[in-house]
C-alpha cells in the first residue's frame, strides 16, 4: 500500500483522541485557557457528565473576531509570545485543545475582547468551521461544547456513566482551583450546584490553606502542616497532612509544578519516601504541594495532556521534597490529627440507666501490684525525676513538678493496655504498645545515624527453630543484620542461634522477632541491601521490643512514657500510621453528656 497523506479531518480526530479522551479533559483544557486569559471568575456547567453538554464561561481578556478564527486552527496559540519552547510560563501551549474539541463535537465560541465594543460568535461542527457572527456576550469568553464525540461514536463506548464522568470533571476543576485561590470557581452539574469556591483573602499561604480547606475539607485544613523550602532555582511550598490523617489511595495527593496539576512519578515517589517510616504500605498521606522552578529546568511538553513533566535535575527536586517533608513532620513532634479524637467522640454513645441494675462489683486496677519491666533510659530518667504524680492532687493536672506538659499527667491504666492522662483541658488515652514502638523505632534510627547500634552479648545464646527457607533468608543477610546489632549463626538445618542483640531492644521476643524478620526478608528484592529497606527492618525490631499490651505499668512508668512521647518526633503515630494516642477535649466530653 503506498504512503499517503491523511485527510485534515482525520488528522484532527487523531489529535483529539490524544488530547480529549473524556469530557473532563475538555473541561481541563478550557479552564486552563481561561486562567491563561487572566480570568478572575470561571463558571462550568455540565449536562450528562459533560458528554451531552459542557459550558465554560470566564471574565478574561477575551478574543477579537480574527482571534476567534485562529483559535480553532491547529497549532495556533497566544501562549508562546517569543516562540520559545523552553521558557513556558502558561498552563498550556500545544495549540490543539479547541480544534481537537471542535473536531469531535458541536462547538460554539462567544467572546468579547477587553475594551472592545462588540462580541463575536463562531460555530464549529465536527471540524467544519462556520463564519464569525455578532453575538451578545459580556467581557470574556463563553465556550459551549455539545454532543461530545458524536462524530466518533466508538469513543462513546469507552465513557463511564454520567456520574463518573462528572466526578472526573469536578476533580480537574478542583485541582486547578487549588493552584489559583485568587480565582472564583463554580460547577453546576445537571442543574445542581456542586462546587462554589469564592476568591480567598490574605497572603499566598493563607489563601491556599483556605482554598484547600474548601476543596479537601476542614479535616485537612485543621491537620495540615505548612511546608516551605528552597534551593537554588527551585522553591517548594504547600501543606501536608499529619500521618494519622491518611487514606487508602494516593488520589488525595495533589502536586503542582509552576501552577500545573501533574501526576508525576518522581514527585509521588518523593512523597512516599518522606512518609515511609510513618505509614503502612497500603496507606497514603494527604498533601498539596506546589513546586516553582525555572521553566528552563523542566519540560512540560512530554505528555499530550500535560499530566507529566521531566526535570533537568530530578535528584535535586526529589531531595528537596523528601528533606522538606521530613523536616516538617519532625517539627510536628508528637502531634496527632484531631480527626482521631473527633471519630472517638462520634463513636461514643451515652449509656442507658436501668433501675435496679448492678453498677458495682468488678475488679479495680491494682497498680500497686504493677509488673516491673526494663525501662528504656528515658523512662528510667523519668522515675528519677519524680514523675509519679498522685492522682488526687489538683495541681498535678497537665503538669509534673510544676511544669506544663501537652500530654498531661497519668491517672490510670485501663485493661493493662491504655494509659489515661489528664490534661489542662481534656483527657488523653495512649496505646502503650504503639507509643513505645514508635519511641524504640526512633532510638534505633538515631543510633544508626550516629555511632551505630550497640550490641549486647547474651549470656545464654538463644536457639530459634525456623524452616529451612526462613533460616536461609536470615543467614544470607547475616553481615547486614550484624551491622544492626543482631548477630546470628547457623545451628543445624532450619535453625539459627542468636548470640548478640541490639542493646536498645532490652527484653525481646527473639522467637517472634526472627520469624517476622525472615518473612520481611523473603519479600525483599535480593538485589537491595537492608539499608534500602532499613525502616521496615527497624519497625519490625521495634515492634517486638516494645512494651506489650497486658503489661501493668506504674504511675512513674506511665508518666515517663508521656514525657518521652512529647520529646520524640513522630510520636503521634506508630510505624503503620495508626495513632498512638487519642485526645478528647473537655468540651467534647461535655457534649456527650448534653452539657453543651
Amino acid at each position: 500500500m503506498p504512503i499517503r497523506r491523511l485527510p485534515d479531518e482525520l488528522i484532527s480526530r487523531i489529535a483529539a483522541g490524544e488530547v480529549i479522551e473524556r469530557p473532563a479533559a475538555a473541561v481541563k483544557e478550557l479552564v486552563e485557557n481561561a486562567l491563561d486569559a487572566g480570568a478572575r471568575r470561571i463558571d462550568v456547567t455540565l449536562a450528562g457528565g459533560g458528554q451531552r453538554s459542557l459550558i465554560v464561561s470566564d471574565d478574561g481578556h477575551g478574543m477579537s473576531r480574527a482571534e476567534l478564527l485562529l483559535a480553532v486552527e491547529r497549532h495556533a496559540t497566544s501562549k508562546l509570545p517569543e516562540d520559545d519552547l523552553v521558557n513556558i510560563r502558561t498552563l498550556g501551549f500545544r495549540g490543539e485543545a479547541l480544534p481537537s474539541i471542535g473536531a469531535v463535537s458541536r462547538l460554539r465560541l462567544q467572546s468579547r475582547a477587553r475594551g472592545a465594543g462588540e462580541a463575536w460568535a463562531l460555530d464549529v461542527d465536527a471540524g467544519a468551521v462556520g463564519a464569525p457572527a455578532p453575538a451578545a456576550q459580556p467581557g470574556g469568553t463563553r465556550v459551549e461544547v455539545h454532543d461530545l464525540f458524536y462524530p466518533v461514536p466508538a469513543r462513546l463506548k469507552f465513557l463511564k456513566n454520567a456520574r463518573t464522568e462528572s466526578g472526573h470533571a469536578s476533580d480537574a476543576i478542583k485541582r486547578l482551583a487549588m493552584a489559583h485561590p485568587n480565582v472564583a470557581f463554580s460547577l453546576v452539574d445537571d442543574e445542581r450546584t456542586v462546587l462554589t469556591l469564592p476568591t480567598t483573602l490574605g497572603d499566598q499561604s493563607e489563601q491556599r490553606l483556605e482554598r484547600l480547606g474548601r476543596v479537601l475539607g476542614r479535616d485537612f485544613a485543621d491537620n495540615a502542616l505548612k511546608v516551605a523550602a528552597e534551593r537554588p532555582g527551585v522553591r517548594l511550598s504547600g501543606f501536608i497532612g499529619l500521618p494519622t490523617l491518611n487514606r487508602a489511595g494516593a488520589q488525595w495527593q495533589y502536586l503542582f509544578v509552576n501552577g500545573r496539576p501533574v501526576r508525576d512519578r518522581l514527585l509521588l515517589g518523593a512523597v512516599r519516601g518522606a512518609y515511609q517510616d510513618l505509614l503502612a504500605r497500603d496507606r497514603h498521606p494527604m498533601v498539596a504541594l506546589f513546586l516553582d522552578i525555572d521553566p528552563a529546568d523542566v519540560d512540560v511538553n512530554v505528555h499530550p495532556t500535560k499530566a507529566e513533566v521531566r526535570f533537568r535535575d530530578g535528584a535535586l527536586v526529589r531531595g528537596l521534597i523528601v528533606g522538606a517533608l521530613r523536616h516538617t513532620l519532625a517539627e510536628a513532634g508528637h502531634r496527632a490529627s484531631t480527626t482521631v479524637g473527633i471519630a472517638t467522640v462520634e463513636a461514643a454513645r451515652p449509656a442507658f440507666f436501668h433501675p435496679g441494675g448492678n453498677y458495682g462489683g468488678g475488679s479495680q486496677p491494682r497498680l500497686a501490684d504493677a509488673m516491673r519491666f526494663q525501662a528504656p533510659s528515658g523512662m528510667a530518667a523519668g522515675r528519677q525525676a519524680g514523675y509519679d504524680a498522685p492522682a488526687g492532687r489538683p495541681e498535678a493536672v497537665a503538669q509534673v513538678n510544676g511544669s506544663a506538659y501537652p500530654l498531661g499527667a497519668a491517672r490510670a491504666q485501663l485493661h493493662t493496655t491504655y494509659v489515661v492522662a489528664e490534661t489542662a483541658d481534656g483527657v488523653v488515652i495512649v496505646d502503650q504498645h504503639a507509643a513505645h514502638e514508635r519511641l524504640v523505632f526512633e532510638r534505633i534510627k538515631a543510633a544508626l545515624a550516629s555511632t551505630g547500634v550497640a550490641r549486647q552479648l547474651l549470656l545464654v545464646p538463644e536457639i530459634v527453630e525456623l524452616g529451612s527457607a526462613e533460616a536461609d533468608h536470615l543467614l544470607a543477610r547475616g553481615e547486614e543484620l550484624a551491622a544492626l546489632g543482631l548477630v546470628i549463626e547457623a545451628f543445624g538445618d532450619g535453625a539459627v542461634v542468636v548470640r548478640e542483640v541490639p542493646a536498645l531492644l532490652g527484653d525481646t521476643d527473639l522467637q517472634g522477632l526472627l520469624r517476622d524478620l525472615a518473612d520481611d526478608l523473603a519479600g525483599f528484592d535480593q538485589a537491595l541491601s537492608l539499608h534500602d529497606r532499613l525502616s521496615e527492618v527497624c519497625a519490625t525490631m521495634a515492634c517486638h521490643s516494645s512494651v506489650r499490651a497486658g503489661r501493668v505499668l506504674s504511675s512513674a512508668e506511665m508518666n515517663a512514657l508521656l514525657r518521652e512521647m512529647e520529646a520524640t518526633p513522630h510520636a503521634g503515630q506508630c510505624g503503620h500510621g495508626r495513632p498512638t494516642y487519642v485526645e478528647l477535649k473537655l468540651s467534647d466530653i461535655e457534649r456527650l453528656f448534653g452539657r453543651r
